[in-house]
C-alpha cells in the first residue's frame, strides 16, 4: 500500500488537508501553532485506491520538541512513496521551507508543493511568489473552503496506480553483501562451482553452403575444414580452437542443415549433431548467403538461436555478390529475424577475408554481454522508472506491482521480478521491460529473460 506524507511549518493547515482526505476529524486542528505533535496515520479510500496518509508534525526548530519533531517528519517523507509540502499562502515564501523542499526533491520522489489558504481568485496572485521553489506541481488550495483540493486528490490517484517505491538505497552495502552471498550458490542451494569463462564456445551455423567452412577458415587463417561448392561437403562438426586476447575459442563448424525432406542417412546424423553442438555453444556465428533471396529454412535455422538461448551474430556472408543494398537487406532481415532483433550484423565475403576480423572483436565482446551480472541496484532504478513512464496494466481490476527485481543467472543473463501478481504480467509488458533494461545497460549480442515470480517461489522458469 501507498504511504503520503503531509509536511510543513506548523499551522499552515496539514491536519485539516488530513482530515479532509479523511472526511472525518480525526487530528487536532486549531489556530496555534504546533498542534500536531506526533504521526498521525490513517488508510484513506481514494476511489478504490486506498493509501495510507501520515500527517506529520509541524516542522520548526524554535524549540528542542519542535526539532524532534522535524527529525519525526523527515523519517515520515523518506519512508513514503508520496509527498505533500504545504505552505501557507498568506505569508511569504521563507527560506526554510525551500531548503526543506529542494532536499525532499532530492529523494526522487512524486512531489508537490501545496500552498494553502488561497481563498479566492484574488488571492491566487500570491501562489506565483512561490514558483522559485522550482516545482513541478504546485496546487493553490483552500482546505477551509475545500477550494481545489479535488485537484490534489487527483494528482495523488494518478500516482497510486505506479508500483510502490523499491527501497533498495535503504540497504547498499547490506544488500551488495546478500546478493555476493546468493551468487555463491544454485537455486537448490548448493553451492555453486566456480564458472570458467576462460573458454568461448562458438557455433558456426547455417544451411548447406552458404560458407560455414571458409569463415571458419578465413577466421583461423588456413585451410582446417574440406571446402568445396558442393552442398554438405562438411559432414561432422570440426572443432578448432584459437586465442583471442584471454579467452580461448572453440569454433564448431556445424554440419550444413537442409530442408527436412530432403535429408537421408548421414546428414540426417549431421542434424543431430548440430544440435548437440549447440548445446555445448555460448554464441552462435549465423552464416547467411547474401547473394541469394532469405529463405523459410534460413529463418528456422535462425529459430534454434532462440530455443537453445545463444549469444549470437548474423554474418552476412558473399557480401561482394549481394542482391540488394545494405539498408535493404538489413531491413528484411530484422523484418523476418524479429526474434533476433539485438543480434549484431556483420558483412564479410570469407573468400576475399574482408572485414573478417570484425567478427573476432564482436565474439568477445558478445561473450562479455552474455556472462554479464547487472548490479542490483541499478537493475532496480531502471524497472522502477520503467513501471513510472508507462504503469504495468491492472489485472482484473487489482494493482499489478514489481516489488524487486535480481539477476540470478548468466548464459544468458535471466532476471527474476518479484510481483505481488507474477501471472498477470502480459508478455507485451515484459518485452516492454526488456527493451528498456537493453537501453541502460549494453546487452548486444545476448538474449534477456525476465522471470516473473511470487516472493520465494522456485517455479519453473516462464521466459520472455
Amino acid at each position: 500500500m501507498k504511504k503520503i506524507a503531509i509536511l510543513g511549518q506548523p499551522n499552515v493547515g496539514k491536519s485539516s488537508l488530513f482530515n479532509r482526505f479523511a472526511r472525518r476529524r480525526i487530528a487536532i486542528t486549531s489556530d496555534m501553532a504546533g498542534t500536531t505533535r506526533d504521526v498521525k496515520k490513517e488508510i484513506i479510500d481514494f476511489d478504490g485506491k486506498e493509501a495510507e496518509i501520515l500527517d506529520t508534525g509541524g516542522i520548526d526548530e524554535s524549540s528542542e520538541l519542535f526539532r524532534r519533531v522535524k527529525n519525526k517528519a523527515i523519517e515520515a517523507a523518506e519512508a513514503a512513496d508520496i509527498i505533500l509540502y504545504m505552505v501557507n499562502g498568506k505569508a511569504l515564501p521563507d527560506d526554510r521551507d525551500k531548503m526543506l523542499f529542494y532536499r525532499l526533491q532530492k529523494l526522487g520522489k512524486p512531489i508537490a508543493l501545496v500552498i494553502n489558504k488561497i481563498d479566492n481568485d484574488k488571492e491566487e496572485e500570491r501562489a506565483w511568489e512561490f514558483s522559485e521553489f522550482g516545482a513541478e506541481n504546485l496546487f493553490a488550495i483552500s482546505v477551509s473552503h475545500n477550494r481545489r483540493v479535488g485537484q490534489v486528490i487527483e494528482w495523488i490517484k494518478s500516482h497510486l496506480d505506479e508500483p510502490e517505491t523499491l527501497q533498495l538505497e535503504l540497504i547498499d552495502e547490506e544488500a551488495d553483501a546478500l546478493e555476493n552471498l546468493i551468487e555463491q550458490f544454485d537455486e537448490d542451494g548448493t553451492l555453486k562451482e566456480e564458472e570458467d569463462l576462460s573458454e568461448i564456445g562458438v557455433a558456426i551455423i547455417g544451411r548447406t553452403n552458404v560458407g560455414k567452412s571458409s569463415l571458419l577458415n578465413a577466421l583461423l587463417g588456413s585451410e582446417r575444414a574440406v571446402v568445396s561448392d558442393v552442398a554438405g561437403t562438411t559432414i561432422d562438426p570440426v572443432d578448432e580452437k584459437m586465442i583471442l586476447g584471454d579467452k580461448t575459442v572453440t569454433f564448431i563448424d556445424t554440419a550444413g542443415l537442409r530442408r527436412r525432406g530432403k535429408i537421408q542417412g548421414i546428414e540426417r546424423y549431421a542434424l543431430g549433431r548440430t544440435r548437440q553442438m549447440l548445446e555445448r555453444a555460448d554464441i552462435a556465428l549465423l552464416v547467411l548467403d547474401a547473394s541469394v533471396p532469405l529463405s523459410e529454412l534460413d529463418e528456422k535455422i535462425a529459430g534454434l538461436v532462440d530455443e537453445y538461448k545463444l549469444g549470437c551474430i548474423i554474418v552476412l556472408n558473399k557480401w561482394d555478390e549481394a542482391l540488394g543494398s545494405y539498408e535493404e537487406i538489413v531491413d528484411e532481415l530484422r523484418y523476418r529475424f524479429k526474434f533476433l532483433n539485438w543480434a549484431p550484423i556483420i558483412t564479410v565475403s570469407a573468400k576475399s577475408k574482408k572485414r573478417i576480423h570484425k567478427i573476432s572483436d564482436m565474439i568477445l565482446k558478445v561473450f562479455e554481454n552474455y556472462t554479464r551480472h547487472i548490479p542490483t541496484r541499478e537493475l532496480n532504478e531502471v524497472i522502477k522508472q520503467a513501471t513510472i513512464k508507462h504503469h504495468i496494466p491492472s489485472y482484473k481490476g487489482k494493482q499489478v506491482n514489481i516489488l524487486f527485481a535480481s539477476q540470478y543467472a548468466i548464459k544468458p543473463p535471466k532476471i527474476a521480478l518479484i510481483s505481488n501478481r507474477p501471472k498477470a504480467i502480459h508478455f507485451s509488458y515484459l518485452r516492454y521491460l526488456t527493451n528498456q533494461i537493453r537501453e541502460h545497460f549494453d546487452l548486444e549480442g545476448t538474449p534477456v529473460t525476465l522471470v516473473p515470480k511470487r516472493r520465494g517461489e522456485r517455479e519453473e522458469e516462464e521466459e520472455s
